[in-house]
């Protein structure tokens, strides 16, 4: 297969390039309701997020207290499917900056993918939904492949898909599995610092931070200007 030229900037999508805490928790506290548990403050839940649903229906039970043998779990994740589903955006936003730099990469020749641990039908209808779902080559979430972050082909399937170039690509992330998954890949990561983790960004050594969209472009420049100039292995 003949690899495209096209350097390409792979997104998260939760706590990346949308503030999608209110929807995520309000889904989850429907849940914990209906088993007779008190719902949990967005505040304190925030850092639950960006392991997938599964995950954070795990995580919201263990801090309410109760277990979830298997089987429950998959029901549960179900019904967190179905409500979720019909509340993608209703208190759901795109960071500030997000459609600047969009703009100015894809001005500059990148293209531009996500890879999300979100279902692959709520990352499309969520953006979409946010006016931005057409920008994207490819939209890959949790079920897309048989391999999802923090597994680094999670990413290099996604490059692979918006026939991108993997030695010019660059993964933007707020997460543990994503800086942990683009540097098994061997992609460098710039880590966001206004998403979804209980441990500082800094501390996760990512490549490179930014605090607000408007350095990503600068950022991702750099990066690949640093990858360019690596001696060969």
């Amino acid at each position: 297969m003949t690899v495209n030229s096209s350097p390409i900037v792979v997104f998260d999508l939760d706590g990346t390039l949308a503030e999608t805490a209110g929807d995520l928790i309000g889904t989850l506290n429907v849940i914990l309701a209906r088993e007779g548990h008190a719902p949990l403050p967005l505040e304190q839940a925030r850092d639950l997020l960006g392991a997938g649903a599964r995950a954070l229906i795990q995580r919201g039970f263990t801090v309410a207290g109760a277990s979830l043998t298997p089987e429950r779990l998959e029901a549960l994740f179900q019904d967190f499917l179905d409500h979720y589903g019909d509340h993608l955006t209703d208190n759901s936003f795109l960071f500030p900056g997000v459609i600047g730099a969009l703009d100015r990469l894809e001005a500059a020749g990148f293209r531009l993918a996500i890879c999300t641990n979100k279902v692959e039908s709520h990352a499309v209808a969520l953006l979409d939904a946010l006016g931005i779902g057409h920008r994207f080559r490819t939209i890959v979430g949790k079920d897309t492949f048989a391999y999802s972050k923090p597994d680094p082909r999670h990413i290099t399937l996604t490059v692979e898909r918006a026939g991108g170039d993997p030695l010019r690509a660059v993964m933007v992330g707020d997460s543990r599995a994503d800086v942990a998954a683009a540097k098994d890949a061997g992609i460098p990561v710039v880590g966001v610092t206004f998403g979804y983790t209980p441990v500082p960004m800094r501390d996760l050594a990512p490549d490179w931070i930014i605090d607000h969209f408007d350095a990503l472009p600068e950022a991702v420049d750099a990066l690949l200007a640093r990858e360019s100039v690596k001696p060969a292995a």
